[in-house]
């Protein structure tokens, strides 16, 4: 799947110039991490003077919270996808976990800067709101096996913590590479999320 941030030919004039600094930079976190640049570095990859991106963003954080929105939106949009395929919500949350480990394979900087950046989400309200919208997706179905709220996110957030896991030791090469290893351990967060979520609905 391609990446929500739409991506541009080099040495080309920038029409878009918010756009290009974005992928600059989603190329820089791909390299190096999302601590291990700066605008200027952003700037000068994207071909632009080091003033340019503060028509745009205010210090670098704020470049980072808009990929980190987009990556929150990506998620959503995939996951909305993964859970429609079953009315079950066992199966919906499996659906949810094994999504999960693909977004990271796929998108591994916004994997990367969704979760590792450290952005203050009070700072930046498009950014806490996209990622609420993720949480407010996914907590009906979890609701269906734990109806009280605390319990739901908990079963939630159990589910989470397991795929992310596991996508973290996919990316690691601790399942090994390429896209066999991916499968796998898509289908491993799928078995791990049904067995929490079946050991719940049996509570």
């Amino acid at each position: 799947m391609n990446s929500p941030v739409k991506r541009r030919p080099t040495g080309q004039h920038h029409g878009d110039l918010r756009n290009a600094l974005l992928r600059a930079a989603l190329e820089l976190v791909t390299e190096r991490g999302p601590h291990g640049f700066t605008l200027a570095e952003t700037s000068r990859r994207a071909g632009v003077s080091v003033a340019a991106p503060y028509k745009h963003f205010a210090d670098r954080e704020t470049l980072l919270a808009e990929l980190a929105t987009s990556g929150y939106r990506e998620q959503r949009s995939r996951f909305a996808e993964a859970v429609s395929g079953s009315d079950e919500p066992v199966e919906q949350l499996a659906s949810f976990a094994s999504a999960y480990v693909r977004f990271a394979a796929e998108e591994p900087a916004l994997f990367d800067i969704t979760f590792n950046a450290g952005l203050d989400k009070s700072r930046f309200a498009e950014l806490a709101s996209a990622g609420e919208e993720v949480a407010a997706l996914l907590l009906p179905v979890a609701r269906e096996l734990a109806p009280e709220a605390d319990d739901a996110f908990d079963l939630l957030l159990r589910v989470a913590a397991a795929a992310h896991g596991l996508a973290v030791f996919l990316r690691q090469g601790l399942f090994g590479v390429g896209g066999g290893a991916l499968t796998e351990t898509e289908e491993k967060a799928a078995r791990t999320a049904r067995a929490i979520a079946r050991e719940r609905a049996g509570a």
